[in-house]
């Protein structure tokens, strides 16, 4: 059985849509069975159901507000994830923690491989990056699947976010100088299962939409699809990150090379553009409700 921990993620609802369709089962636990503000309760429910894969998708997501809350960030991304990989070795289970982009400076010149130097530039990419460490360190079993720019046709996510603004407004600003590469929830989860099925090879795999793109260029696409899905557009101003200053720093460059997990996992990522067109079919089908 596999377990997943974070039930009310945009990724934790993909894995149970996409478990289902492949006839996979899984168990799924969050609120208020666990609280990662106290580890040790997810210990004891991965120690009472005894299952044979983990996959952890929660974490302390609000990137600013990490800034000014350090402690519970490193509770969440960093304190928890290791108690859960400790009790995944426990019971011979595997663990797969999900993690980021924000583990790098966003300096490279192209894109960052597992083995590229970390250097977080803020709290939420150090107490992840500190999550993968103590994960690893915890179970020999742990599998690192570090990923970037997800959405999702529901939940709050950059696609929706566009789709809300330009419902009401004709013109937006959209950051132009941070490329990277734009993952499907879905497209995250089915690797994730693909990896869990099988769990043979273990360390850091970077899982990402193939192909890449700026905020800009990206939200241009999303427009694109809408229009002539019939839903919402606005024109894209591109400005500069300086033009947009956010209380923590983003990386520059989020771009992530996945050719270890095709080699290892054979798990090839669908293109960008591909992967962007389905989850617009999805939220067109739904009436364009993204308030």
């Amino acid at each position: 059985m596999i377990l997943v921990i974070g039930r009310n993620g945009q990724l934790a609802r993909a894995l149970v849509r996409r478990a289902a369709a492949r006839g996979v089962a899984v168990e799924v636990m969050g609120r208020p069975e666990i609280d990662l503000m106290a580890p040790g309760i997810a210990a004891r429910e991965i120690a009472a159901r005894g299952p044979a894969v983990v996959i952890n998708t929660a974490a302390y997501t609000a990137v600013d507000k990490a800034e000014d809350d350090a402690e519970t960030a490193r509770r969440i991304n960093a304190e928890a994830p290791e108690a859960m990989a400790r009790a995944s070795a426990d019971v011979g289970a595997a663990f797969v923690q999900i993690s980021t982009d924000y583990v790098f400076a966003g300096d490279n010149d192209g894109a960052y491989v597992e083995t590229d130097a970390v250097a977080p530039n803020g709290v939420y990419g150090a107490t992840k990056l500190e999550g993968e460490q103590r994960s690893l360190a915890a179970n020999a079993r742990t599998i690192v699947m570090r990923t970037a720019w997800v959405y999702d046709a529901s939940g709050a996510n950059f696609v929706r976010t566009m789709l809300r603004l330009a419902s009401t407004h004709d013109e937006l600003g959209v950051v132009a100088d941070q490329r990277g590469c734009p993952t499907f929830a879905d497209d995250l989860a089915d690797a994730a299962l693909s990896v869990a099925l099988k769990p043979e090879s273990f360390g850091v795999y970077h899982c990402a939409g193939a192909g890449e793109t700026t905020w800009a260029d990206f939200a241009e696409e999303i427009f694109s699809h809408s229009r002539a899905r019939g839903g919402p557009g606005a024109a894209v101003r591109k400005i500069t990150t300086a033009e947009f200053p956010t209380r923590a720093k983003r990386p520059a460059n989020s771009r992530l090379d996945c050719t270890k997990l095709a080699r290892d996992y054979g798990v090839v990522m669908r293109p960008w553009r591909e992967a962007l067109s389905a989850c617009m079919d999805e939220i067109a089908a739904g009436g364009w409700r993204v308030q």
